[in-house]
């Protein structure tokens, strides 16, 4: 009998891309939405008559249940999140109940439904924030610097403390910053990808950013799903740290992005303080080697092949339809 996944945030980036690879594996896969007007499913279109979409919110405990009780998940893969750490500044309170106590009410839904299912926290790198150390491993001490990165802290020890507590079986992983050409249009690395490949057909002449000294360690979000997977096949619930180990910065990024479409940066991009974030995090950069060792994971896609697929695929989306 095909094994049953339930994941929350299914229209994201990381749900789309972990339903697919769930599909390949021949899970049978149940997507959870909220109850919305605007729910946007461009990024499951390809595969959405072969998952099943069901309602249900983070902010509503009793719809985790029913839905548990009515699907009986193997595994809970929770992506669902208020997950822009700009938005969290402004909403910080919406982004505590979504990020931080919807996590809770999954875990306790799983705990009074069925302890035996395996459950997977999106936890993240914004929680190290104002990092004690570089690289940051499983044992960094966390010192976030956003709402987001606060709420995302007490996700990950919630996690633990059930799995502590219950004899759950949930992992947290904390993935640094994962990239593709269905990233929102709110994140850094698409707005350059998309901002390059507009100027690039005329569409535009300028791209506005924030700070362009800031360094991440960015990744190749179909790579991360698999490790994703792989953390709830262990034996033994875990926290794992996913990343590539080397950091780039937006500047670099920029200039990368502009080549991709023989453009110099420089002639394009002007710095605006409004995406200035009101505290910046320091250096962040991921020791992966834990997950390495446990299940072989390894990022397979370089910083510049995932530049190019943005901007490849920005070019593509806005040819086809060159009024967006």
């Amino acid at each position: 009998m095909a094994r049953r996944a339930l994941i929350t945030g299914i229209t994201g980036q990381d749900g789309s891309y972990l339903a697919e690879l769930l599909l390949d594996k021949g899970y049978e896969v149940i997507g959870m939405v909220r109850r919305s007007s605007t729910v946007n499913y461009q990024r499951i279109a390809h595969i959405q008559d072969r998952v099943s979409i069901v309602t249900g919110d983070l902010l509503d405990q009793v719809s985790m249940i029913e839905i548990l009780r009515t699907y009986r998940p193997d595994e809970v893969y929770n992506l669902a999140a208020q997950s822009f750490v700009q938005t969290s500044f402004s909403q910080p309170v919406l982004t505590g109940e979504t990020t931080a106590l919807g996590v809770t009410r999954i875990l306790d839904a799983i705990r009074l439904v069925d302890g035996d299912i395996r459950f997977y926290q999106a936890s993240s790198s914004e929680m190290f924030g104002q990092a004690q150390e570089v690289p940051q491993n499983e044992r960094t001490p966390l010192h976030p610097r956003s709402p987001y990165g606060v709420a995302k802290v007490y996700g990950h020890w919630i996690t633990v403390n059930y799995r502590e507590s219950y004899g759950l079986h949930a992992t947290s992983g904390i993935l640094f910053n994962h990239e593709s050409p269905r990233r929102g249009m709110e994140f850094v690395t698409r707005k350059i990808t998309h901002g390059a490949a507009r100027i690039k057909l005329g569409l535009a002449d300028e791209l506005a950013l924030g700070n362009l000294d800031a360094e991440r360690d960015w990744g190749y979000a179909a790579d991360y799903v698999e490790a994703m997977w792989a953390m709830l096949q262990q034996d033994e619930p875990s926290d794992y740290v996913i990343g590539t180990g080397q950091t780039h910065s937006v500047r670099a990024l920029c200039e990368f992005a502009f080549q991709c479409v023989g453009l110099d940066y420089r002639n394009h991009v002007v710095t605006d303080e409004r995406f200035m974030r009101p505290a910046e995090v320091d250096l962040l950069v991921a020791d992966s080697s834990k997950a390495a060792a446990a299940f072989g994971w390894r990022p397979k896609t370089s910083f510049a092949e995932l530049v190019a697929l943005m901007v490849d695929a920005d070019l593509a989306l806005l040819q086809d339809s060159p009024r967006s």
